[in-house]
């Protein structure tokens, strides 16, 4: 499989002129923890829950008056859609992050790839892991805990 596989299309930006708080309200509403901050043609770095919290409240600023570009994570590591996953993968682990952007031959961003997303792709492509998982769960008597019906 490839990282176009399982990317998620749909990515929200945010201004690097945006507030903090303006970025940590959109990353409630959609339910992430990070944002890419520009554009998809001109990306310049990446805001996380992590930058928002370290950066921002520990140091007791006012998140409406800190800008974004102030506080974003960057150099930006990404992959490309043609990538395979576990090249992705690979990618996360070495620079110890949880999401990449996804940027085509041209450097735009097309999509976003989570390690959710590639945990969850190689559970269900592992067989081993599935009768690892099945053997697991007969073995405990099922999801509830009842003894498995003989």
């Amino acid at each position: 499989m490839r990282v176009a596989d399982l990317m998620t299309r749909e990515v929200e930006f945010v201004a690097p002129e945006a507030p903090v708080r303006a970025a940590a309200e959109l990353m409630g509403e959609l339910d992430v923890g990070a944002l890419p901050v520009g554009g998809p043609s001109d990306l310049r770095g990446i805001v996380t829950d992590r930058d928002l919290l370290y950066r921002v409240v520990a140091r007791g600023l006012d998140a409406s008056r800190v800008r974004v570009a102030e506080v974003l994570s960057s150099p930006v590591v990404t992959c490309r859609e043609e990538d395979a996953l576990q090249a992705a993968l690979d990618r996360m682990a070495a620079h110890h992050l949880r999401r990449l952007p996804v940027v085509d031959a041209g450097g735009r961003v097309v999509g976003w790839i989570t390690l959710s997303d590639l945990a969850r792709a190689m559970l269900l492509e592992s067989e081993a892991l599935q009768r690892a998982l099945a053997a697991l769960t007969e073995a405990e008597g099922g999801v509830s805990g009842a003894p498995a019906p003989r």
